[in-house]
């Protein structure tokens, strides 16, 4: 992959337009970041519970408003129309307009005589206006995707949607980061039935720890693996997690029966597991965070040296810290101390800003963020800071 410096229409489309399902009035509730079950959303919609699955869509967040005493900053020859495409994010056309994506619920107008008018379809015209003389943009023309939802049920596939689940949910296959409390608490794999010291698909585990967990449920076998440690003060923190594989509840208790049914390597005695549920809001808005967050990158799920656009990074700053869901940062290549061969002794080169990242998933300690840009290669131990 080349790490030169990558634009921001290719190098954001993972975001898949996050704020898409968030475009409701400013005056709305604080965001929601917890995951509601299916049954809750057929309630608030007037439509009978359904059996729940193994996986349920969280709610949509309201926006975080902050408003800015300065105007914000429009992108340097901006349009003053956009026709929303197929396969667009809602990233990308806030990089049409703005400097700074992140503050495009600063200017969102809501289009009171537009259905739907907080979703976002293709064929949309979004048009940049004044009002009271500040820019604000609008759908000043829908287009036939926009349908009332008593005529049909509308396809996720037609809007302009959130973060699809698989796109963040994938790091699953590489591993993940266990927090320290939260090894210990896991059920683990006590034996494996018959004849087989080591377990892969096919075989049948025994568990322990899962308490009441109805036969069906779904769950990731885990591998606890290399100790990960702050690099501030040296204390750790967590544990780097390797992906197993995946298995099925077929018998309950203590200890109960789990059925492989895939697996990337051998799973052993001692093996964590994890429901394959991951709480991963798909629905957020990205902005610059509410407080001061400075950090570092402890990890890149995959394991490589160099980082870039659509990999996933674990930072050692979590919601204890200020982090939360949606929060953009700034990542800075540490400057390198050199020697000075004139004046004498050593100096620090300035650190250089080397992308951008967005939190999408928080722990008290620590956070998982996705590289949405990357303009020169990010390492583990760079800074994440506040953009600027």
């Amino acid at each position: 992959m080349s790490l030169s410096i990558i634009c921001l229409k290719s190098s954001l489309r993972l975001t898949a337009a996050t704020l898409a399902l968030t475009l409701a009035a400013c005056g709305g509730n604080q965001p929601v970041y917890e995951t509601t079950s299916q049954s809750a959303q057929a309630s608030s919609s007037g439509q009978t519970s359904q059996e729940p699955s193994s996986y349920s869509a969280p709610a949509a967040q309201e926006p975080v408003i902050v408003r800015m005493n300065d105007p914000v900053p429009l992108a340097e020859g901006h349009p003053n129309e956009y026709v929303v495409q197929v396969g667009d994010t809602l990233w990308d056309i806030a990089g049409t307009f703005l400097k700074d994506p992140w503050y495009w619920p600063e200017i969102w107008y809501v289009n009171p005589d537009i259905v739907n008018p907080h979703l976002i379809y293709p064929g949309d015209v979004l048009g940049l206006v004044y009002i009271d003389g500040q820019p604000r943009i609008t759908n000043v023309r829908a287009s036939t995707y926009r349908m009332s939802p008593q005529a049909r049920v509308t396809p996720l596939t037609e809007t302009i949607n959130s973060i699809p689940y698989e796109s963040v949910a994938a790091f699953l296959s590489s591993g993940v980061i266990l927090e320290k409390d939260q090894v210990d608490s896991l059920p683990y794999l006590l034996t494996t039935r018959g004849d087989h010291l080591l377990a892969s698909a096919g075989n049948e585990i025994y568990v322990r720890g899962l308490g009441q967990d109805l036969s069906g449920s779904r769950y990731n076998v885990i591998h606890v693996g290399d100790p990960l440690y702050d690099p501030d003060d040296n204390r750790l923190i967590g544990y780097q997690g390797l992906s197993v594989g995946d298995g099925r509840l077929v018998r309950g208790g203590d200890p109960a029966m789990v059925a492989l049914t895939d697996s990337v390597m051998e799973a052993k005695p001692g093996d964590r597991l994890l429901p394959e549920e991951v709480n991963i809001p798909l629905n957020f808005y990205p902005r610059s965070p509410s407080s001061t967050v400075d950090g570092r990158i402890i990890s890149v799920v995959g394991g490589v040296t160099q980082i870039g656009q659509y990999m996933v990074v674990v930072l050692n700053r979590g919601s204890n810290n200020g982090v939360s869901v949606g929060d953009v940062l700034s990542v800075f290549r540490s400057g390198e101390v050199i020697d000075d061969r004139f004046g004498g002794g050593s100096v620090r080169l300035p650190d250089e800003n080397a992308g951008t990242l967005m939190i999408f998933k928080t722990y008290d300690r620590i956070s998982y963020g996705l590289v949405m840009e990357a303009t020169q290669a990010i390492h583990v131990h760079d800074i994440v800071r506040n953009p600027t």
